[in-house]
């Protein structure tokens, strides 16, 4: 504004200050809940209840032993922990410290565990009872120097003791609780952009990115859940999607936020799950499409009747449509969501319209396996061509790359401008997914970039490969990769795992896509046993593609 600019009548006394203007963060969802509703159960943990005034309380007391012991702004705070109370506390507790939250994949190899937290500069490090032995190896991985900065805390170790783990020798996690004091003040949040979370992805190749969320994307994320999926007050969720992938997708923000109840589960199979939904009568739960492989193909002494919907939302692979029908049948109504690390977890939702009602069950079952359209938080959700930042055309068929952007895409990289810059050029976040918009403005994934199969020249999608295979009545789990031909230079190769007690020829199955797929697309070989999965449930493609390269082709 220059000196002689008339000043707007909106900025003449219209100053931001204490009465009108707050740094969103999705601490304050737990401060509500604890005041509105004291009483009611916010997590089961193990036979274990606790309250929203109790969770307010401990976690005060968490947050100032944390600055007690010198940890505080911008300080990493990691936890290696199932889902339990202690993981779900440290949600709340860490950045209420003004510390960064970093949650840790519980399947990491001692040397990725070692490579985090030298690069997250980890402070102060909660481990689970359970986990001690790979983390005891990742320690004694780092240097001297850089081991005895690290605060260790042990969870759980007087609850749940077991003679066969090793000991950390470390504070014990309810003692250093009790080191704090709930009425002491804590720092506030005044910049909502400052970070609030650490979660490293789970890449294929080289060291994991640290991928950084802000208080104002958790916040919105959080809030976009409970919209998008019409969360009631006080629902029962179960945790069976882990708590350290994307934060658990901003759920446990989310359930604060409508005083729900959350019941951990440190098991996740058939029958765990089935109990959980009949003893507490679960209403919501998040999870990979192989849980929902796991329930429909239960066996009968695996299963407990219930007599309610419990609502499922899926993320990772694509859900085939035959199994998204069987879940229909089962009780279970699923939504369909996508995202990624850098997204907060879901940032798209395939969001139901009244008039597909009146659709058969199969036809249900398509408009559902699509990825859908933007969360109500996201400013930006498009499929481009990378080279010229084109959207492409709505017609189903012109592919290109899934682009975000807006308040839930990350930060950024930790410690990495360049591959920052890299994922941002053009204004966009470049996903690497590939996808089609059709003609209702509702995106449907076509592939990963890396995992498109170029046959002859042309284009295989190897996700429309395995839900025809995902068809086949005795098919239980499929993925697909690229196998090297001299003629073709590449064609499918499927790896499937069969229902139990069903028996199936390479012959059968590849005569079966014959009937279902344009023949250029159908696998030329197919590979029978169980596929090698992410602790989320996701397939690990690389691992298949090493063992098609390994097998000599």
């Amino acid at each position: 504004m220059t000196k002689n600019e008339p000043t707007s009548i909106y900025q003449q006394g219209l100053d931001q200050c204490a009465a009108n203007y707050a740094a969103l963060t999705p601490i304050d969802f737990l401060h509500r809940s604890a005041e509105v509703y004291p009483d009611r159960v916010a997590v089961i943990d193990n036979g274990r209840e606790v309250t929203w005034s109790g969770l307010r309380h401990r976690c005060r007391q968490l947050a100032s032993a944390l600055v007690g012991r010198g940890f505080g702004k911008d300080q990493t705070v990691s936890i290696i922990a199932p889902n339990s109370l202690a993981i779900y506390e440290a949600h709340f507790a860490v950045p209420m410290a003004g510390a960064v939250l970093n949650t840790i994949n519980t399947r990491l190899d001692a040397a990725t565990l070692a490579y985090i937290f030298n690069h997250a500069e980890t402070a102060a490090l909660l481990v689970d009872q359970s986990l001690t032995g790979v983390v005891k190896e990742a320690l004694r991985l780092l240097s001297n120097e850089r081991r005895s900065t690290i605060l260790v805390v042990e969870i759980d170790a007087g609850l749940a003791a077991d003679s066969s783990r090793p000991s950390l020798e470390a504070l014990d996690y309810e003692e250093l609780l009790l080191e704090g004091d709930m009425l002491a003040a804590l720092p506030k949040v005044e910049n909502e952009w400052d970070a609030i979370s650490l979660n490293y992805t789970s890449g294929t190749t080289g060291n994991p990115k640290g991928v950084v969320y802000h208080h104002r994307g958790a916040y919105l994320n959080a809030l976009s859940n409970l919209v998008g999926w019409q969360m009631p007050h006080h629902a029962v969720y179960l945790w069976t999607l882990p708590m350290f992938h994307c934060n658990g997708w901003c759920f446990p923000w989310s359930l604060a936020a409508i005083a729900g109840t959350s019941v951990c589960l440190r098991t996740i199979d058939a029958p765990s799950i089935y109990n959980a939904i009949a003893d507490h009568r679960v209403t919501h739960f998040c999870g990979a499409p192989i849980i929902m492989n796991m329930l429909v193909n239960a066996d009968q002494d695996e299963r407990r009747d219930f007599n309610h919907t419990v609502e499922m939302m899926t993320a990772a692979a694509p859900p085939p449509a035959s199994i998204l029908k069987a879940m229909a049948a089962e009780g279970f109504s699923v939504t369909h969501v996508y995202g990624l690390t850098e997204t907060y977890g879901p940032a798209v939702i395939c969001a139901w319209k009244p008039e597909w009602d009146n659709l058969d069950e199969g036809q249900k079952a398509d408009k559902n396996a699509r990825q859908g359209v933007r969360y109500h938080v996201l400013e930006g959700l498009d499929v481009m061509a990378p080279e010229t930042m084109n959207p492409v055309a709505h017609d189903a068929e012109e592919m290109g790359e899934t682009m975000f952007r807006g308040n839930i895409v990350m930060k950024g990289y930790l410690k990495d401008p360049d591959a920052t810059a890299a994922a941002f050029a053009g204004g966009w976040f470049h996903s690497g997914d590939l996808g089609v918009i059709e003609d209702d403005g509702y995106l449907k994934l076509k592939d990963r970039s890396k995992d498109i199969i170029i046959s002859g020249g042309e284009n295989i999608s190897s996700i429309e490969v395995e839900d025809c295979l995902y068809k086949h009545p005795a098919v239980l789990e499929a993925a697909v990769v690229a196998k090297p031909d001299d003629h073709w230079g590449e064609t499918p190769c499927a790896f499937v795992g069969l229902k139990s007690n069903a028996t199936l020829t390479e012959e059968e199955l590849i005569a079966f896509c014959r009937n279902n797929l344009a023949h250029f697309k159908c696998p030329k070989s197919i590979i029978f046993g169980e596929l090698p999965k992410t602790s989320t449930g996701k397939i690990q493609k690389f691992k298949l593609r090493e063992a098609v390269l390994g097998a000599g082709s």
